[in-house]
């Protein structure tokens, strides 16, 4: 006979508030296989487990149901507990009473006989469990960082000084990502890429840390400790094993294009480097405007190397290795504002925030002269408009991008240093200073004279030779109307392109703005639900560069709690298939989320001759538990190990004879 242990948790006056955990305690005791059910104030705190264990020896439990929080939450802490018992850690079974009682409801009685309903299910279900057991992988110290921002330059290098093989992906033909654009940094405005590019070069010639650049993810297959990985190398039409990256070839250049990495300001070559002090410092050929490539003229650039480095039948190309674990940080882009902002119109002083860091960066376009783009001149009056594309659900984007408020109060700062005289106005929704330092220099930009209007600019348009934006100073309920030589638009950011079709090859879900989801936004904040694969920085949601780099390390050290282990533990809570009832149709291979799935030949015998029939097959490694395959069986083949069909079913009759 089993031998039941029932513990309502008070979790504070959380749940012990809106239920009354006496009289579900005093409920659970009378039900069938029950010989132990009890209140506990924190179930899960060390104290709480010590009373489970003691009681489990005391009256010999051999199943636990645990009313509480959602099993999200602390099953996992309980099952490590009765790791250190007799108990198999999976004859337990969690009755959420708080998250589906105690939090949504107001009447006391009806709450609490609805948490006697849900134990009397959980206590159905832990009767019929069985004990699982879990088994080992071997893990691949190894690690892939996708992403050659700040973020996936700090992770490469804490996963690379502990010693292990990191392999730095960049879909850019340099490391860097946006914080090389950046003039200064707030608060301590410190240069940007004095503080960047060391980090780049400390990456690029570290001897743990393989660098691809001009590469992208092609596909993923394994699981966690084994992903093999197909990296595709974009054609650089460069031989970067023998280029020196001396800049021959790109003085001599003919054809001049407008440079993304000065923001559309400033000029490069066909063939070129992303910037000076790129890593690694080699020039790429940009194919699109490339006359050889494009006409099969010019050549000027093969007839000048020295070294034979040019190569014009480039292809892309290939290749496979495998990882333990693999780093997101797929970082962010600006909105396009003139697309959701058509009111603003489109001028060439009407600029982006990063458009001004390029402007304001002794290394872009104008040598740090803040100048108006149209005429060059010294713009006298300067806007800043802050949230453009934030906080806007109507236009652009329901959340906040967080390092809009800092970044308006820097460029502001910026421009009344640089230039005497200038009046600088703000035009803000709220002013959000939230990190160390940041209300302090808020304080400073309106001590220097930045001018802060509270409203919405509803119109920006050219008249004699001005920038006119027309708003809404909010707290004096009055129109305003803003001459300004030039305006900067603190735009929002969104995912940057690409990162949602990187994150499905990996297994990563995403949210409804494109952001990558993590696995727990308190408990698991740099995980995600695929085991083994971390994300970090902008690539989960906006963020400055503190948090940026305070959540690459997070991941790093999550990688190497990892690729310390010689071997894992799996779950074994994943699908098992009847190979009886298997009719091999393949439908569960095609539905399964992280193909953990295949269909293979197993012998039988038809009609009294050996013949072999496919089956489906789960890889124990790869599968997830989540169900997908036995929802889809068209046989009811298979079950999900800890929530078989019979189980499930129990729970639902237990409800249904109440």
């Amino acid at each position: 006979m089993a031998r039941v242990g029932v513990f309502i948790c008070h979790c504070g006056s959380n749940i012990a508030s809106v239920i009354d955990v006496e009289e579900v305690a005093r409920a659970a005791g009378e039900l069938p296989g029950v010989v132990h059910a009890v209140t506990n104030k924190y179930a899960c705190s060390i104290n709480g487990q010590e009373a489970m264990k003691q009681a489990i020896t005391d009256h010999k439990l051999d199943r636990l149901v645990i009313a509480s929080c959602t099993p999200r939450m602390h099953e996992s802490t309980f099952r490590k507990m009765l790791t250190q018992t007799s108990v198999n850690p999976y004859m337990l079974e969690i009755a959420n009473i708080r998250e589906q009682c105690s939090w949504v409801h107001k009447d006391k009685e009806k709450a609490t006989a609805k948490a006697i309903d849900l134990v009397r299910m959980s206590l159905a279900k832990v009767l019929k469990n069985q004990p699982l057991f879990t088994s080992t992988i071997p893990v691949h110290k190894k690690c892939l960082v996708v992403g050659g921002g700040i973020a996936g330059i700090q992770a490469a290098l804490d996963v690379a000084e502990a010693g292990y093989e990191v392999t730095l992906l960049e879909r850019e033909s340099s490391l860097g990502g946006k914080m090389v654009m950046l003039d200064k940094t707030f608060p301590t405005l410190d240069c940007s890429a004095c503080i960047s590019t060391p980090k780049m070069a400390e990456a690029g010639a570290h001897p743990k840390i393989k660098l691809m650049t001009s590469c992208e993810i092609a596909a993923v297959t394994g699981y966690i400790g084994n992903f093999q990985v197909t990296i595709r190398q974009n054609p650089r039409y460069v031989n970067h094993d023998i280029c020196t990256g001396c800049g021959f070839c790109e003085e001599k250049c003919p054809t001049k294009l407008k440079s993304e990495f000065d923001q559309g300001l400033g000029m490069r070559k066909a063939i070129y480097k992303l910037f000076p002090q790129a890593v690694p410092a080699k020039p790429v050929i940009d194919a699109e405007h490339c006359k050889k490539l494009t006409t099969g003229k010019c050549g000027v650039c093969a007839k000048l190397c020295p070294l034979a480095c040019i190569d014009y039948e480039d292809k892309e190309s290939f290749v496979t290795d495998t990882f333990g674990a693999i780093i997101l940080a797929t970082g962010y882009q600006l909105i396009d504002w003139p697309g959701s902002y058509p009111e603003y119109g489109q001028n060439a002083d009407l600029i982006s925030g990063l458009q001004f860091e390029r402007l304001v960066n002794a290394s872009g376009p104008t040598e740090g002269h803040i100048q108006r783009p149209s005429d060059g001149k010294e713009p006298k009056s300067v806007v800043i408009v802050k949230c453009v594309g934030s906080r806007d659900p109507a236009k652009a984007k329901a959340y906040c991008s967080r390092a809009c408020c800092m970044y308006a109060a820097k460029h502001a700062h910026q421009i009344l240093e640089k230039i005497e005289g200038a009046q600088v106005y703000i035009f803000y929704i709220d002013v959000r200073t939230p990190g160390k330092g940041y209300e302090e220099f808020y304080d400073k930009t309106r001590a220097d004279g930045a001018v802060y209007i509270r409203g919405r600019v509803s119109k920006i348009y050219e008249e004699g030779g001005k920038l006119i934006c027309k708003g809404e100073d909010s707290l004096i309920g009055k129109q305003v109307k803003v001459e300004a030589d030039l305006v900067i638009l603190e735009t929002a950011m969104e995912p940057s392109p690409g990162s949602k079709e990187t994150a499905a090859l990996a297994g990563v879900s995403t949210d409804n703005d494109g952001w990558l989801n993590e696995a727990h936004p308190k408990l698991r904040p740099v995980e995600t639900q695929t085991a083994g694969v971390f994300l970090c920085g902008t690539a989960q949601g906006p963020k400055d560069i503190p948090d940026t780099v305070a959540q690459a390390s997070a991941a790093a050290a999550k990688v190497l709690g990892l690729l310390a282990k010689d071997n894992l533990e799996t779950s074994p809570m994943i699908s098992a298939v009847d190979t009886v009832k298997c009719c091999g149709c393949g439908f569960c291979e095609k539905v399964c989320p992280v193909k953990a799935i295949t269909m293979v030949e197993i012998p039988g015998v038809y009609n009294g001759k050996r013949v072999t029939r496919g089956v489906a097959q789960v890889n124990s490694g790869l599968c997830t538990g989540c169900g997908t395959c036995a929802a889809a069986c068209r046989t009811g083949c298979i079950d999900l190990l800890g929530f078989t069909n019979k189980q499930l079913l129990e729970e639902v009759d237990a409800l249904w004879q109440i």
